[in-house]
């Protein structure tokens, strides 16, 4: 019995052939959520194992086997929970870019192009991460999704998470895209900011306890040595 194949929207077509090619051929540079989890517990085993050792065959018996145990599970946890340098670094520069590729975004809406063409013209202009994130939902909305469905795709993400909720409510409101954009990239670039403002904040902190080490030996040797010793002859002599 012979049937004809069902007919797929253009949209679920581009979503079928990215699936395919992500898991045929894995980004540089974006590990996928198990490659990062795998990396994770492998960092954790490493640091984990050493101490909870360490801990058994300094103290020894019972007490030893409690100690190791419970600071390798705990180490385990807390190397598993922080997050990797380069998820780090990838969040930081979408957040950096972010207010540039808005900017982009507005001024080809204000010079006439579609919603799509913005999108990737910005996508290829801005490059890196926020690049490819736009440049799969200009794709999408090329090849006749909704912007809705497109953007819902990215209002999960911490970085793009505001624009994508900002053009999904502004393609149900009709509001002007333009004006909306402007604002969400003066907020982005206010966050921007302020996020730069304490990062240099923590570094002061960070170099007042290195400098703190470097005073602390003049401070004992010419302030408490000699009151100790005064204070002693002091007690100690008749």
């Amino acid at each position: 019995m012979l049937t004809w194949p069902v007919a797929r929207s253009p949209a679920a077509r581009l979503n079928s052939i990215v699936s395919t090619a992500a898991s045929e051929t894995p980004v540089r540079g974006s590990p996928g959520p198990g490659s990062m989890s795998e990396s994770a517990a492998r960092r954790g085993m490493a640091v984990a194992a050493p101490v909870g050792v360490a801990l058994f065959l300094f103290l020894g018996g019972l007490m030893g086997a409690c100690a190791g145990t419970v600071a390798a599970i705990g180490l385990f946890v807390a190397v598993r929970r922080r997050e990797p340098a380069e998820v780090r670094r990838r969040r930081e520069r979408m957040g950096a870019d972010l207010p540039f590729a808005v900017d982009l975004i507005v001024a080809c809406l204000r010079a006439g192009q579609p919603m799509s063409g913005a999108v990737e013209t910005t996508a290829v202009a801005i490059a890196g991460p926020v690049g490819e994130r736009l440049s799969w939902v200009g794709a999408q909305m090329r090849l006749g999704a909704p912007p809705e469905e497109a953007w819902a795709a990215l209002s999960d993400e911490p970085a793009l998470g505001a624009l994508a909720r900002t053009m999904i409510r502004a393609a149900q409101s009709g509001a002007p895209v333009a004006d909306v954009l402007t604002r969400l990239a003066d907020d982005a670039r206010r966050t921007a900011q302020a996020t730069a403002s304490a990062a240099a904040r923590r570094v002061g902190v960070h170099a007042v306890a290195p400098l703190g080490l470097c005073f602390l030996p003049a401070f004992v040797f010419l302030g408490i040595v000699p009151m100790v010793a005064g204070l002693a002859g002091q007690i100690l002599l008749p």
